[in-house]
């Protein structure tokens, strides 16, 4: 569901090339990506956002970790290149936050699939194309870090599993749920 959650981000990151990053955790059965973007994401938008998805699944990239020192990371995300497909003209704003919390001791690494290049501990699957079956389920705001003193980002959550079926399956059950 993690690697998921990146391949959501490079999508959104196409749709979007202005979309600042800042966490995208696995949680329970789903995953989620905090995003601050000019663009309001709807129910509306899932449709685009899983289709540049299965794009970047069907690409089979593979997830590439890559081990930086601190003033390399500090340099990328200055650039903008952290949470991005390439430099941009903005730094990576939460990614210069995230790096600050970092202990010296710790190594910093980032994943990489295809352009999509972002500040991750990992681990991910070894290729896109070993995410299975998907689907955006839904959006919400939520504050940097929890903080109500930051600024409030977008939630886009998602689920994944292995199987199509195991999604239909699931889907299935939220809906008896909801009823």
């Amino acid at each position: 569901r993690h690697s998921a959650a990146h391949v959501m981000a490079a999508a959104i990151a196409k749709l979007w090339p202005d979309a600042q990053f800042a966490a995208g955790p696995p949680v329970d059965t789903a995953f989620y990506y905090d995003v601050d973007l000019q663009h309001r994401i709807t129910p509306e938008d899932f449709p685009a956002i899983e289709e540049e998805m299965k794009k970047i699944i069907k690409a089979n990239l593979p997830f590439e970790r890559l081990v930086v020192n601190r003033a390399q990371a500090i340099e990328d995300a200055r650039r903008g290149r952290l949470g991005a497909l390439s430099d941009r003209p903005v730094p990576s704003k939460f990614k210069l936050d995230i790096l600050e919390g970092i202990p010296d001791s710790e190594p910093i690494s980032y994943y990489k699939s295809g352009d999509f290049i972002d500040l991750c501990a990992g681990p991910h699957v070894m290729r896109t194309g070993n995410i299975g079956a998907f689907k955006l389920t839904s959006v919400a705001s939520a504050y940097y870090k929890g903080d109500a003193n930051n600024p409030q980002l977008q939630r886009i959550y998602g689920t994944a599993f292995k199987t199509r079926k195991e999604l239909d399956d699931w889907l299935k059950m939220q809906e008896e749920a909801r009823k």
